[in-house]
């Protein structure tokens, strides 16, 4: 054995991944920052899993074969320089088996695993049938998400790498934000990030959350060139450095960020009991958007909002249906009922939104808020929108609002933060790539609160 080869075997690994390689669970994501060793360590865990498993046959899956091959399989410390000896690699497969795999020799018999590339759907279709043993998915929030469902229900084991990315992607909601980290753990997960894993909890799917910190073999010198190399500020150095969600590009708010734009109650309660300068409303406000298709993922949404003697902006509550999640559709009919509550609720803890504002393209809704109102009375205005000022203005707008700088130290647009579709919103909605608009999605919540506070948009910004 060459001392090169001796230096590998004797590669480092932090306390987290010792625990990480010993952990036992039947679905796990791992997901982190660059240069985080989630490749390299989590592949070699898979594989040890595929040398345990009964199953003869297994998945390694990624965005096309010649990724796998160089990023996986061939590459320093891949399959090939670990595994030695005990693996073939058959990149065009053989005369027994066409598919392209590896041949992996164990104690309980001969696995043969599978190369996949999910960018090819009808090659997958083809290959993809029966029980496999052990699946691996390389960088799951970019693979195609029919491959995913298919894939993922025909293994005893999954384990998935990915790298942070837009997290209105349905592969968070539909699995990564159903696992959960494990206790010894949890406290490094960043914040941002353990708040998304909000979906009901799948059984012992587990969350690894990999940094610079838990890469035992990365030398300072190196990581410091990593992080030099990637501008402050930019969405890559969200998503590679901090290892933080986030759409790389054509965000519409990039200024939009946790740390200085969400809030607690406990943090409002505080601001308006302080006996020297309390935090004051001055004016609340509703705002709805509808949206009742059951083919899209469109939503009726409604924000309640106030307005501080400081010139804030403050999202004090949300609501969200999605007619595709529920087995009863709603119908506008089925809206003012609904509505009242919710404004009841919020009158009772914060204020009096004697205004309600709801999108003049859905007359319908309006209808049947009015009718309500004129059965059953109403203390609250059932008003049409004032879309006068336009989609590109008030984006403008909230800009300002959302930024903080030297002068300015607190943001004028705040959201507490249990309103987790309106941030998630924020943190997702983009611009077409071709021409200066923004898309049709991610915007429901944005489109009601845009509603509530165009009326009072002279009240927000410094100086109230």
């Amino acid at each position: 054995m060459t001392e090169a080869k001796e230096k590998k075997e004797l590669v480092p690994l932090s306390e987290k991944y010792l625990d990480f390689m010993s952990y036992n669970a039947p679905v796990e994501f791992l997901e982190g920052t660059t240069f985080a060793g989630k490749t390299t360590i989590g592949v070699v865990k898979w594989m040890l899993k595929v040398a345990d498993s009964p199953k003869k046959q297994h998945v390694l899956a990624g965005l096309d074969l010649g990724t796998i091959t160089k990023n996986i399989i061939t590459k320093d410390y891949g399959i090939l320089d670990i595994f030695g000896p005990l693996v073939t690699f058959n990149s065009s497969g053989n005369k027994d088996e066409p598919l392209p795999h590896i041949l992996y020799r164990t104690a309980q018999g001969d696995k043969t695993i599978y190369i996949m590339g999910y960018d090819n759907k009808k090659r997958w279709q083809k290959a993809l049938g029966g029980q496999y043993g052990c699946l691996y998915i390389d960088e799951i929030n970019t693979a195609d998400m029919d491959f995913v469902r298919e894939s993922s229900m025909r293994c005893d084991y999954m384990m998935a790498t990915l790298n942070p990315d837009d997290p209105s992607l349905p592969v968070y909601k539909e699995y990564i934000n159903c696992s959960r980290p494990t206790k010894k753990w949890k406290h490094t997960v960043p914040n941002e990030l353990l708040s998304m894993l909000n979906e009901p909890a799948k059984p012992n799917w587990t969350y690894w959350f990999f940094s610079f910190e838990d890469n035992a073999a990365l030398t300072d010198e190196k990581k410091e060139q990593i992080i030099l190399n990637v501008p402050k500020g930019t969405k890559l150095h969200k998503n590679k450095i901090q290892g933080l969600r986030g759409r790389a590009t054509g965000l519409i708010f990039p200024n939009f960020s946790r740390k200085n734009n969400v809030r607690s109650i406990d943090w409002l309660k505080k601001r308006m009991a302080d006996k020297k300068d309390p935090l004051k409303f001055v004016h609340f406000s509703c705002g709805v958007d509808t949206a009742y298709s059951q083919e899209s993922p469109d939503t009726i949404s409604f924000i309640y909002q106030g307005i501080t003697d400081k010139g804030q902006l403050i999202i004090l509550d949300e609501e969200v249906y999605n007619n595709a999640s529920l087995e009863v559709p709603l119908a506008p009919s089925d809206i003012p009922p609904r509505l009242i509550a919710f404004l009841e609720r919020n009158r009772k803890k914060w204020g009096f939104a004697r205004d309600v504002f709801i999108d003049n393209a859905d007359q319908a809704t309006i209808t049947e808020l009015k009718k309500y109102k004129r059965q059953n009375g109403s203390i609250y205005n059932f008003l049409n929108a004032y879309k006068k000022v336009e989609r590109i203005d008030r984006i403008h707008l909230q800009l300002g609002w959302l930024n903080v700088n030297d002068i300015k130290t607190e943001a004028d647009y705040i959201v507490l933060d249990h309103c987790v579709n309106h941030i998630g919103e924020l943190e997702a909605y983009s611009w077409k790539e071709d021409k200066y608009e923004p898309e049709d999605k991610n915007d429901h919540t944005i489109n009601a609160s845009q509603y509530g506070w165009i009326p009072f948009r002279t009240k927000i910004g410094i100086g109230g």
